[in-house]
């Protein structure tokens, strides 16, 4: 039973299935470039919509008993790393998207949450989440699917550490502290009301991602097809010692979430690009958006915001240089 259920999620009948219908149906060769795009599309499209609507079931049933209000209320009872860890293991399972960032942040200080606890939370919120783990479970395996969890936590934990040992509490706008939310009530939900509530919240992720999936599993394919796996490996390999950092600066300016770029990823890596450059470029693009240091400019000044870039820019990329270090035992 147990390597029934492994092969079925290896995905090496859909793997099959895909390959028949590109060249039984679509008559199109596997050999061209056209075919190998066709198939990655469709495979990836698929294997990555099933093992995410097992992931998110399965990650907002758990998210279900930690409301936002229950979070803020678990870490003001915590301090040092034993808070810093909590909070980036909270942040997994707590919905965070940048629009929610500026009210999450108002929230936590208002319940007196410690800053450096506040940002070990908005650093891994982000990047690690279970849409994320099921699309690089379905594109890499569970090794880097696990490891990239592990890495997220601790770049969350490390870099709250630091921000809170700097003491920038002023750095924080004033009326920041001055604003009273009051305690909002907690509803206890039944099992049904939990299964009805991760149901619901496969449906509003999925439908609010699907277009960002849908062009990153596109870009992917061109890759797949058309990249010259050469020129990619020279320049992006793991050999290239500036890689890892070219890819995150890049990322930081970007739109994007992780959902988009990890098909993207997928593509690089199978053209030879190296597995930790991928992925800190999407930690980047996640982590360190533009679009969420601009909301963030709402509620903390200039000098935390450029703290908060630099110590998790520092932590993503020692994270991209692990990768690509142990890239060899992961695949």
């Amino acid at each position: 039973m147990l390597k029934w259920i492994n092969g079925l999620f290896q995905f090496k009948w859909l793997d099959k299935l895909v390959e028949k219908l590109v060249e039984n149906v679509f008559g199109i060769s596997m050999t061209t470039r056209l075919g190998s795009s066709i198939h990655f599309f469709i495979y990836d499209t698929i294997k990555i919509i099933i093992l995410l609507g097992i992931m998110i079931f399965t990650i907002s049933y758990i998210r279900s008993y930690f409301p936002p209000e229950r979070t803020k209320k678990i870490l003001s009872k915590f301090s040092g790393i034993t808070g810093n860890i909590m909070a980036s293991l909270l942040g997994i399972v707590t919905p965070f998207c940048s629009c929610s960032s500026v009210p999450i942040f108002i929230g936590f200080v208002e319940a007196g949450v410690p800053l450096g606890l506040t940002f070990s939370f908005l650093i891994t919120s982000p990047i690690v989440n279970e849409a994320a783990f099921a699309i690089l479970l379905a594109s890499f395996g569970w090794k880097i699917a696990v490891v990239y969890v592990i890495t997220g936590v601790v770049v969350g934990v490390v870099g709250g550490l630091i921000i809170g040992s700097l003491n920038l509490e002023k750095e924080v706008e004033e009326y920041v502290y001055q604003i009273q939310m009051g305690e909002v009530a907690i509803d206890e939900l039944s099992s049904r009301d939990r299964v009805r509530f991760a149901i619901d919240n496969v449906k509003d992720i999925v439908k609010r991602i699907w277009l960002f999936l849908a062009i990153g599993i596109g870009i992917g394919a061109v890759i797949h097809g058309w990249a010259p796996a050469p020129i990619l490996a020279k320049y992006a390999g793991p050999n290239n010692p500036f890689a890892v950092l070219v890819g995150v600066l890049v990322g930081i300016p970007l739109y994007s979430n992780a959902l988009g770029t990890i098909p993207i990823a997928e593509a690089l890596i199978n053209k030879g690009v190296g597995i930790g450059t991928a992925l800190s470029f999407m930690m980047a693009t996640t982590a360190l958006s533009l679009p969420e240091m601009i909301l963030l400019r709402k509620v903390i000044k200039p000098k935390l915001i450029t703290a908060f870039v630099i110590i998790t820019g520092i932590g993503i990329i020692v994270v991209g240089y692990l990768f690509n270090g142990i890239a060899h035992l992961l695949v």
